[in-house]
């Protein structure tokens, strides 16, 4: 059911949410990756606008995301899911079987709609979207079932991107944007699934062609860097891709990160994940990194599906968010 709220958000109209009853499969569209479910009976809220920018002559539109809450009383704390897309797209609506059962857990869940490429934008207003649908969460907690003080951030593919920057760039004026913005931003712990790390080197792993095409002037990685209708090729400008990596913002005090990568992953070197373990390691940061033997980028879907990652994230995220 779909469910669009507007300010304010209201104790009844969060009651007529649609509900996934216990006893259940995770929706899914393989039979051959399927979660458990029914532990907890989840209610599903979709449409919930968090902000409405405008970029040029994109002019505005609405930002939206989906919501899980479990229904079981008291605050719980908040995990924000931020989809791949490879920065063309960010579908909302993907990972449900995953997110279904993180919800399970105890965990409220946020799966956010941040602009990308497609939409006019580069990765500083991608960071700024992600960062506004905190703080509007926050703003929220009591609406919504959210303890404020709890909050994880968890991303797969351009979305671990996403959620190493939101993780790393805590306080940093230039990426806040938007609105409550008396809110923190920052977040309590981060999970990255084969995330990229330093846009240049997405590709250090593979061959002289695959690293060319995605260098490229006019890729999706080059666009994301420098913006829609940029010339520039990923290596042309090495400061601003320093200041689109979460390597530069890594430091002591950021929150904990759980990162996973395929080591067999032909569209995100894996090598991205662990240089960005190096540099949360070295600045202090505690970090711990998985790397799947036989799994490429989001293949076999069982894997990345299982029970086994699955509870590992769980068990992180209870561990961090108390």
């Amino acid at each position: 059911m779909a469910l669009a709220l507007s300010l304010p958000l209201s104790a009844s109209a969060l009651a007529t949410a649609s509900e996934l009853p216990a006893g259940i499969q995770c929706p899914d569209t393989s039979a051959k990756a399927s979660l458990p479910c029914g532990r907890t009976p989840v209610r599903s809220f979709t449409d919930i606008v968090y902000s409405s920018p405008g970029i040029g002559a994109a002019g505005r539109f609405d930002l939206e995301f989906d919501l899980l809450v479990p229904d079981s009383p008291g605050p719980k704390p908040l995990v924000v899911y931020l989809p791949g897309g490879g920065f063309l797209y960010a579908n909302r609506t993907a990972a449900l079987p995953r997110r279904t059962y993180l919800a399970e857990a105890g965990f409220v869940v946020a799966s956010v709609k941040y602009r990308t490429v497609t939409d006019g934008a580069s990765y500083l207003e991608g960071v700024r979207d992600v960062k506004a649908a905190i703080r509007y969460l926050r703003a929220h907690a009591a609406e919504l079932s959210i303890d404020p003080e709890r909050v994880a951030v968890w991303g797969e593919s351009a979305g671990g991107y996403m959620a190493a920057m939101a993780g790393t760039t805590g306080g940093v004026e230039r990426f806040e944007a938007g609105g409550n913005l008396d809110q923190d931003s920052s977040v309590d712990a981060v999970i990255d699934v084969y995330g990229t790390s330093d846009l240049p080197r997405v590709a250090a792993d593979f061959d002289a062609a695959t690293r060319a095409v995605k260098g490229a002037a006019g890729s999706p990685h080059a666009l994301w860097l420098f913006g829609p209708g940029s010339t520039k090729a990923l290596a042309e400008d090495p400061a601003a891709a320093a200041a689109a990596s979460p390597l530069t913002y890594a430091s002591a005090g950021d929150p904990p990160f759980l990162m996973f990568h395929g080591a067999k992953d032909k569209t995100v070197s894996p090598s991205q994940t662990r240089i960005l373990q190096d540099a949360l390691l070295a600045a202090g940061v505690p970090s711990t990194r998985y790397v799947l033997p036989n799994a490429g980028h989001g293949s076999p879907k069982a894997a990345w599906n299982s029970t086994v990652l699955m509870d590992t994230m769980i068990r992180f995220l209870r561990e961090k968010l108390g």
